[in-house]
Formats: C-alpha cells, sequence, structure tokens
C-alpha cells in the first residue's frame, strides 16, 4: 500500500492487487430503477439526471459487446492506456432484473475477450441472496465489484432525497457482498440538504465499519431535470448553498484523515458537462475562469494533506 498522496488511490489499488492500471468502460445494461419505474415511485431521487454521468457511446442503442467495442475504441482515441479492463454496468441499477437476465447480460460483457473483470453500480435495495449467489458465481471466473449508491449515512437524509430505502439497507447489502468474497464499493455525497459539516465527517467513522474495498466522493450537484432542481426553484434556500472551493477541499482532507487507510479513493469529486448543471456557480474555476475538473479538485486534496 502506498499513501504518496495521503490516502490509498484506486490506481494504487489496482497496481497492488492486479499488478497493472485498470480503465473501466462503462455499459447501459437496459436496466431501470425502482425510483423510477413506480415500484417506489417516479423520475428518480432528487439529485438525479442520469444521462449527466453516461459517456456518449454508453447507449442501449447498441449491444453490450458493441458497446464495449466502442468504449475500447473512445478510450484509445484519448490515449488512455491500461493493461486490463473492466466492463462497468453504470447508468441506472445494474442488478434491477430477474436472475436469468443478469445472468445473460453478464456472460456477454464478460465473454469480450478484451475484458478482465466487471464492477456493477446499483442500489442496495436491488440486490437478494439470488443475485449475489450469481455475482459469486462469475467472480469465480474474473474480478467482479459491486459499487453501491451510498449517498448518505443518515435515515432522515435518504428520506428527504427520496431514496426508498434506510441505512440499514445498506449496511446489510454491504455485508452479504463482502461475505461472498465479492469487492466492495460505494458512493457517498457530500452537501445533501440537512447535513452539518461534523454529520459529513461523522459518515467517515461509519463506512470504515464496513467491508468497503473502494469508495466515491462527490459534492452535491443541482442537475437540470432533477427534483431538487425544481424544488430549488420553487424555494432556493432547500438546496444547501454550493461548496466553496476551499471549503470542499478541507471538508474532503479532514474526512479522509477520518476515513479507514485502505479504503480505496476512486474519486474525490464529481464532474458534469455544463450543460447539465442547473446553478452554474456550483461549476469551480479557478482565477482565470478555467473550468476546474476533478484532476484539479484531487491535486488540491491531495496538497492539502500533505501540509
Amino acid at each position: 500500500m502506498t499513501m504518496r498522496k495521503g490516502y490509498l488511490s484506486y490506481a494504487d489499488y489496482c497496481r497492488k492487487r492486479f499488478g497493472s492500471t485498470v480503465q473501466k468502460i462503462a455499459v447501459d445494461g437496459g436496466f431501470s430503477c425502482p425510483n423510477r419505474d413506480g415500484t417506489i415511485g417516479h423520475g428518480g431521487c432528487a439529485f438525479c439526471n442520469g444521462e449527466a454521468f453516461v459517456p456518449a457511446y454508453c447507449r442501449t442503442a447498441g449491444s453490450i459487446t458493441r458497446q464495449i467495442d466502442e468504449g475500447l475504441r473512445f478510450h484509445e482515441r484519448r490515449r488512455r492506456k491500461a493493461s486490463l479492463y473492466f466492463v462497468y454496468f453504470q447508468a441506472y441499477s445494474g442488478t434491477y432484473a430477474p436472475v436469468e437476465v443478469l445472468r445473460s447480460r453478464y456472460e456477454e460483457a464478460l465473454s469480450h475477450p478484451a475484458v478482465s473483470g466487471m464492477v456493477v453500480s446499483t442500489r442496495p435495495d436491488c440486490v437478494d441472496e439470488p443475485t449475489l449467489d450469481l455475482l459469486r458465481t462469475f467472480g469465480e471466473r474474473k474480478y467482479v465489484a459491486v459499487e453501491y449508491g451510498i449517498e448518505s449515512c443518515y435515515d432522515a437524509t435518504l428520506s428527504r432525497i427520496g431514496r426508498g430505502h434506510d441505512f440499514e439497507c445498506t449496511r446489510q447489502a454491504i455485508l452479504a457482498t463482502a461475505q461472498r468474497g465479492i469487492a466492495v464499493g460505494g458512493h457517498l455525497i457530500l452537501g445533501l440538504p440537512g447535513e452539518s459539516r461534523e454529520q459529513m465527517l461523522a459518515e467517515a467513522d461509519t463506512l470504515s465499519a464496513l467491508p468497503l474495498d473502494t469508495l466515491k466522493l462527490h459534492q452535491l450537484q443541482l442537475l437540470k431535470g432533477s427534483a431538487l432542481e425544481r424544488q430549488w426553484q420553487e424555494n432556493p434556500t432547500a438546496v444547501p448553498p454550493p461548496f466553496g472551493l476551499e471549503e470542499y477541499v478541507e471538508l474532503v482532507a479532514d474526512f479522509l484523515r477520518r476515513l479507514r487507510p485502505d479504503i480505496a479513493i476512486e474519486r474525490l469529486a464529481a464532474a458534469v458537462p455544463p450543460r447539465y448543471l442547473a446553478d452554474p456557480q456550483r461549476s469551480w474555476r479557478s482565477p482565470d475562469g478555467k473550468h476546474l475538473d476533478q484532476k484539479d479538485i484531487t491535486q488540491r486534496v491531495q496538497n492539502r494533506l500533505q501540509h
């Protein structure tokens, strides 16, 4: 384990575990979400606009094999070199289908000759024992990980954003996944309505007690088309003001100091194309007006941790 950055990065985690760099290729498996199809609700969670995070090549118009091929070309054009490629079921809830449907789509993905593993992004309430047993079976052949949308460790917040499950559901899903020898990741949003700075920092302690392998941090983004945008338009005080750049950097640095050091950090900030932002003030800029991306924020956090 290397801590040159002040935390364990996902790149270093992959080098340690696989002896190589890894590139994820996002695919859309054609899944929906219980918060969209009416099982729990419609329109998604309050913060959600699924299109904002999906690469252009990741569309259900193409088969999974075709999406992987297009993803490989996409990364090749950008000269992103990797020795291993993991297919990433990114769009919506990647376990939200009958087991036989999941088996077929996962099989197609893992049968691609360029693919060495699979990462499935989903909700904690969209897994059950048959689904996890299926993932364990695939994990006996190639690397398999599940990334859960944790978003918050507080039931009041989960209710406020219309998540449709409580944190105990999240805890049980993480435990059941890890017990099967499947790598577990999580996504956490910082800055959700009603949460104080100390509450956000305390989530590092809560997550450190769980068998997480990886974690992604996001600042709250106000996305066009989301329920949160509609709430903000009706009452701007319903949504917390955006983090200042240095405020966010300091918060993340303090969070990482409290987090268990062997949890690999995949991302420290979210970035979507500016056209999806309902509030331009939530896009950080340098003094010369340049949009700051994930790499800029990551470097600033690393600098803070080292001083």
